[in-house]
């Protein structure tokens, strides 16, 4: 079965990629999670939007995910969440929270997939949170967690 990626996949490719898999994998595992749509003529014109928007988006080289790491450890990102009087929050932060005040606070789009929470926070106070970059570049942020 001939598809197009519209998700990153891991082992297989990133948005635009044209992949050949089995029949099975495509129809019950990538097509409903819309990781994928079906390969035809008419989509090649999708697959020139998806690779020009992941242009825009992709960091260019070591040098610029370092200066983005720059850009991001620079930051004081502080996330405010509903929390007990004791500090306990009524819930953890995802990564799709810290990707949200990250860009709140100034810094850079970031996919929320990169976002690499060590333990999960459940508590009010500043955490230390990882972003991965690049393979070799992750960004260490310290993000502060307050009562709301």
């Amino acid at each position: 079965m001939k598809l197009i990626l519209t998700a990153p996949v891991d082992h297989l490719g990133v948005p635009g990629d044209i992949v050949e898999v089995k029949d099975g994998y495509g129809r019950n595992y990538l097509l409903p999670r819309s990781f994928a749509i079906k390969w035809t003529r008419g989509a090649e014109k999708q697959i020139d939007g998806i690779k020009r928007a992941r242009d825009a988006r992709e960091i260019r080289g070591v040098e610029h995910a370092t200066q983005i790491r720059e850009q991001l450890e620079a930051l004081e990102v502080s996330l405010p969440a509903r929390a007990g009087e004791a500090g306990k929050l009524f819930g953890a932060i995802t990564p799709a929270d810290v990707a949200l005040a990250v860009k709140r606070a100034g810094g850079p789009a970031i996919d929320k997939r990169s976002v690499e929470i060590a333990k999960p926070i459940k508590v009010v106070g500043t955490h230390t949170v990882g972003i991965k970059l690049t393979s070799g570049v992750i960004a260490h942020i310290q993000l502060g967690v307050v009562a709301a």
